[in-house]
């Protein structure tokens, strides 16, 4: 008799924990309601990021992949752009790019660019923002001759300057006017010059953009931490070394990136003021110029494309590198706390 009741004991309680098993089987079912809520959030929530994102990827894909890979095909091409290519070259006008000493040269000057445009627009950038973060009287009217500049046209910048740094142009007759005719020079077409104007209105155009750029990062930082320093018996160069420079460090990283693309893709300046032969001379040649010289105007469009190719993946692989190296720790910030 006892033996029956701990058997049924024993089975009532394995009869009781059964209806739990199931209805745990039951809610994590695919076919739960609950489940099926769930399958409906994500597929809305796709749809949601098809909508909202599909216009820019269509475009993002028809402007820049497509012609991409457009411009590669006929890279492989000796194409005179009109009809279908026929002659087929294979990768003969990639190994004559890399060892043309003329697109060394303007590798060259396109690197030089790129480091004059981080080591001088950069600390002047700062310097002015941190005097333009300052309560200073006609602080607002500073600000925006700074930025003037930046919004004015590259055509009228590029054709001011080219009247006015000729031989005989503004510059050097204000120069022998104000009793200093001995430094009158050929500002354009000097080797030894040519360079430095050419970073010279570099650094008057985009200054301004860099100088925005650094106000807004300034902006963003806390007033109560310059407090609490100054608190603490910090001075004001203590304080702009320990707290604003390391703070201000994202935004001087994005300025960065951006200045080293724009250097590498430099073409319009250029063309307007020296145009594509005498950049070649005055050692002020690009890239780009390259690209227009020995493409279009020389009439082989599938070399043109292929420099175009090259120029792309030059610029790919910089802007892979900076941002595994350089902005790994400002994306990977974002990410932690997005997900937080």
């Amino acid at each position: 008799m006892s033996d029956t009741l701990g058997t049924d004991a024993a089975t009532g309680r394995q009869s009781q924990g059964t209806p739990g098993v199931g209805g745990a089987a039951k809610s994590a079912s695919p076919t739960s309601p609950q489940a099926a809520a769930r399958r409906r959030g994500r597929a809305k929530m796709r749809l949601e990021i098809a909508v909202l994102s599909g216009p820019a990827i269509i475009v993002f894909l028809a402007f820049v992949i497509f012609p991409v890979a457009l411009a590669a095909y006929y890279g492989f091409y000796r194409w005179h752009g009109y009809g279908a290519p026929t002659d087929w070259v294979g990768l003969n006008n990639y190994k004559l790019i890399l060892t043309d000493p003329a697109f060394q040269q303007v590798l060259w000057h396109n690197g030089l660019i790129v480091v004059l445009s981080l080591v001088i627009q950069g600390p002047l950038a700062i310097i002015l923002a941190l005097l333009l973060n300052q309560k200073i009287r006609g602080r607002s009217i500073i600000r925006v001759l700074i930025f003037v500049p930046y919004i004015i046209s590259e055509v009228i910048v590029g054709t001011g300057w080219s009247l006015m740094l000729t031989s005989t142009g503004a510059v050097n007759d204000l120069l022998h006017h104000i009793g200093l005719g001995f430094l009158q020079a050929e500002w354009l077409s000097s080797p030894k010059l040519a360079i430095w104007t050419l970073m010279g209105i570099i650094t008057w155009k985009y200054l301004g953009f860099a100088v925005i750029l650094m106000l807004a990062g300034l902006q963003s930082i806390p007033e109560e931490l310059f407090e609490a320093a100054e608190l603490d018996g910090a001075s004001y160069w203590q304080i702009q070394r320990r707290i604003t420079l390391p703070l201000l460090g994202p935004t001087i990283r994005i300025w960065a990136f951006l200045s080293i693309i724009g250097s590498l893709q430099l073409f319009d300046l250029v063309y307007i003021i020296w145009g594509q032969y005498v950049s070649g001379t005055a050692g002020t040649s690009t890239m780009a110029i390259y690209m227009l010289a020995q493409g279009r105007n020389a009439g082989n469009y599938g070399y043109g494309n292929a420099i175009a190719v090259v120029m792309f993946l030059i610029s790919l692989v910089v802007a892979l590198i900076y941002q595994r190296f350089v902005l790994r720790r400002d994306l990977k910030g974002a990410v932690t706390e997005g997900a937080a």
